[in-house]
């Protein structure tokens, strides 16, 4: 895959890397497959910025953790409201 900015790209906005393909125009044709940096509140492509082609963004799975976890220094709670940060629940992982 190669990295391409797409033309909204700012160093003053939050940026975000999209996985986008080509959609085939004929029958039996394969995507290609491309990542562009873009900022996080600009539209999703729909024609390749270089060949004009059609494109689609392609929604990827990631890796993320939810909620928070004070210091009981800062007087907060250690309590993490979804459980672990790895989301096996209440008791953590137990591996």
């Amino acid at each position: 895959m190669h990295l391409r900015e797409g033309p909204g790209a700012s160093k003053n906005s939050a940026m975000a890397t999209y996985v986008y393909e080509t959609i085939p125009t004929k029958p039996g044709g394969k995507p290609k497959h491309f990542e562009i940096k873009q900022s996080m509140s600009e539209a999703a492509l729909t024609r390749h910025p270089e060949t004009g082609e059609p494109i689609r963004r392609v929604v990827t799975g990631g890796f993320g953790v939810m909620g928070t976890k004070a210091s009981p220094e800062s007087g907060g709670s250690t309590h993490r409201p979804s459980g672990g940060s790895c989301g096996c629940g209440a008791g953590g992982c137990r591996g």
